[in-house]
């Protein structure tokens, strides 16, 4: 197989995202990686295109690779794929992906420009990994990047790639078609699913459809947990009850129903009918009651998947909503099955990444939702820990205050030696190119370490 890197970082072969694929590159010997630096070169790259053109029509996998500057991928970046249109190169029928670094400030945009543009190309694409610019410096960075990898070569071995939500062609209105159940396989263990739903505005059946195919094909064992039925006493009153010990000040037994058959799962998969652009009151209440879980992220670590029924391409508050969700939370977002055309393959997608995200541990760092959501929280639990004890504990506990507050006392140092040379003209001119580099040498120091083992 042969990959085509992208690199979109003006730095060429300095740039720090390119660190990550050279030690992906390093751990998968079988594949063949050729790397363009078009951020680097994109004039030459615009008065002569053919060895691009050569490259990506000969690409198996085009990996998009770059720093994310200002909400989006760079504009040398941007501009290589406008000459990609510009010049009708056809990669319809390739896959892509992509890695970026950052400091988690809107990735989450800068990668759906990528996907938004791979659909225009006809790329089938694959769900890309944001790195913090620091995380190929840890063992848990360096094993998520590699974890990376192996999702994607998985993705493309069994044609498992994200539903297009730009390309020409695609209908966009449910078309009625109902999920066919599908053959049951046999279940085996360990490993369990709770398929949370909300059947009160399932009038054609077409979610209770979908649901059926789902746990029909899901290798593990699944539990139906319909909140429509079970009896609220009513909202959340905002009474911070259970602030110091979970407990809900209503006596209806939701908090022990949630604990004892959603969270206990080892995944959970959630279904609704779209309705006045939300997921419906019935699981608006259901979130809100959660509550008695304060902001803890009790589920950390499960993956999490969707089956919807409605035109989630036109919901795109929906769409920010879910995938928020469980970046907020933690979970890997195993994707959404929505009724539309090819709908039973939406759902053993769905299903199919979900298991792989079970039996393999699958947990990439969070983007822009996640990072900017908890740290939020992680500002409001500290400032309110004599109220929110619960909360404060498990902040600790988990090592959300690691970072909390600031105390990289070093790095403020180097920073303000490196920002006093910077400004002394002869240091700058001596320096020249080479801030770049010296930039690179705790990771090329991470990567020789990491080789050794």
């Amino acid at each position: 197989m042969k990959v085509l890197v992208l690199n979109g970082s003006p730095a060429g072969e300095n740039s720090i995202t390119l660190q990550t694929v050279l030690y992906i590159q390093d751990h998968f010997p079988d594949v063949t990686f050729e790397t363009l630096h078009v951020g680097q070169r994109i004039r030459s790259v615009e008065k002569d295109f053919s060895a691009s053109e050569q490259a990506l029509k000969e690409a198996d996998l085009i990996l998009f690779c770059y720093p994310v500057y200002t909400f989006l991928v760079p504009a040398q970046l941007h501009r290589f794929i406008e000459l990609i249109k510009e010049k009708n190169i056809d990669v319809s029928g390739k896959c892509a992906t992509q890695i970026s670094t950052s400091k988690h400030f809107y990735d989450s945009t800068a990668h759906r420009f990528i996907q938004d543009n791979c659909d225009d190309l006809g790329l089938n694409y694959i769900r890309g990994i944001s790195a913090d610019m620091e995380d190929l410096l840890t063992e848990k960075g360096q094993t998520q990047a590699l974890d990376f990898f192996k999702f994607v070569l998985w993705s493309m071995e069994n044609g498992l790639y994200e539903p297009p939500f730009y390309r020409a062609g695609e209908q966009t209105l449910p078309s009625g078609e109902t999920a066919e159940p599908g053959e049951p396989k046999a279940k085996r263990k360990p490993g369990s699913v709770a398929v949370v739903a909300d059947l009160s505005n399932d009038a054609d059946g077409r979610l209770a459809a979908m649901i059926a195919r789902f746990r029909n094909v899901f290798p593990l064992e699944t539990s139906l947990v319909d909140i429509g039925t079970f009896p609220f006493s009513g909202g959340c009153l905002g009474c911070f009850n259970c602030a110091a010990d979970g407990k809900c000040i209503y006596k209806d037994g939701f908090d022990n129903y949630l604990r004892g058959n959603i969270q206990s799962a080892d995944a959970i998969v959630y279904a609704f009918t779209v309705k006045d652009h939300s997921m419906g009151q019935r699981f608006k209440l259901y979130d809100d009651r959660q509550f008695c879980n304060g902001h803890r992220t009790v589920t950390m670590g499960k993956p999490v998947g969707y089956l919807i029924d409605g035109d989630l391409n036109r919901e795109l508050n929906v769409k920010t909503l879910i995938e928020s969700r469980a970046q907020v939370g933690g979970n890997f977002f195993a994707g959404a099955a929505v009724s539309r055309r090819n709908v039973d393959a939406n759902v053993d997608r769905m299903a199919q990444t979900l298991f792989y995200a079970m039996q393999n541990h699958y947990q990439p760092p969070a983007d822009f939702y996640g990072v900017g959501g908890m740290k939020i929280f992680r500002d409001l639990i500290f400032q309110m820990q004599g109220l929110m004890k619960a909360d404060h504990k498990f902040y600790k506990e988990h090592g959300f205050y690691d970072d909390y507050p600031q105390k990289h006392r070093g790095k403020i140092a180097a920073m303000y030696l490196v920002g006093g040379m910077m400004t002394n003209k002869k240091i700058k001119k001596k320096i020249g190119s080479k801030m770049t580099e010296g930039m690179l040498m705790p990771y090329k120091a991470a990567m020789k370490k990491a080789k050794k083992k």
